[in-house]
């Protein structure tokens, strides 16, 4: 953003990319990070925040280095203080996971509300618990813009030389359909001449 700075001199004012905490805005409350989750998981938290347009809940695999997403429901009104929708967690394998709560806004920005390492353990030991003594708070991405990468413009590919034209099918028809003729009359003529032999 370009504005003029105490001395009069016009200045440029670039946005950090960096996630910033929005105190008071989107939380997770339950579960909280390193919990054991089992069966049916309420999550409980907020979504409300001003510009709210919907927010989506999602679960990822901790240390998945392609970095996907399974959404497990999205909302269309905001809720505070409340449950978030109910996670199934026996519909996926033992492991550990990432939940995310992201909240679009009107003015394109997203909030994404991360808790992490929570161990499902539906057909595994429970192992002693460790959560997190914080509960995670929201954070503001930056807005991405894509650029359009154009096409690149298609060449014509070389004859394919295996390709039969109606004109070789035709001919090899022809062509076969005359030996196999000239060889019936050659049998033929061998077969008479034997037999009157």
């Amino acid at each position: 953003m370009a504005q003029l700075d105490q001395t009069g001199e016009l200045s440029l004012t670039v946005p950090e990319l960096t996630q910033t905490t929005q105190p008071g805005g989107p939380t997770i409350t339950t579960p909280l990070p390193g919990d054991a989750l089992q069966g049916m998981v309420t999550v409980v938290g907020s979504s409300a925040f001003p510009g709210f347009v919907s927010a989506e809940l999602a679960f990822s695999y901790v240390n998945d280095p392609t970095g996907t997403w399974f959404l497990i429901t999205t909302l269309s009104q905001p809720v505070v203080n409340q449950g978030l929708t109910t996670w199934d967690t026996s519909s996926i394998t033992d492991g550990n996971y990432n939940l995310r709560l992201r909240v679009f806004l009107t003015d394109g920005n997203l909030l994404d509300i991360l808790v992490s390492n929570l161990r499902v353990r539906n057909y595994t030991p429970v192992e002693t618990p460790t959560p997190a003594p914080t509960v995670p708070q929201a954070t503001l991405l930056p807005t991405i813009t894509l650029t359009p990468t154009p096409f690149p413009t298609p060449t014509d590919l070389p004859r394919n030389l295996a390709v039969l034209s109606r004109t070789d099918v035709s001919s090899s028809i022809i062509f076969g359909g005359m030996a196999a003729c000239m060889l019936f009359i050659i049998v033929g003529i061998y077969l008479w001449l034997r037999r009157n032999s």
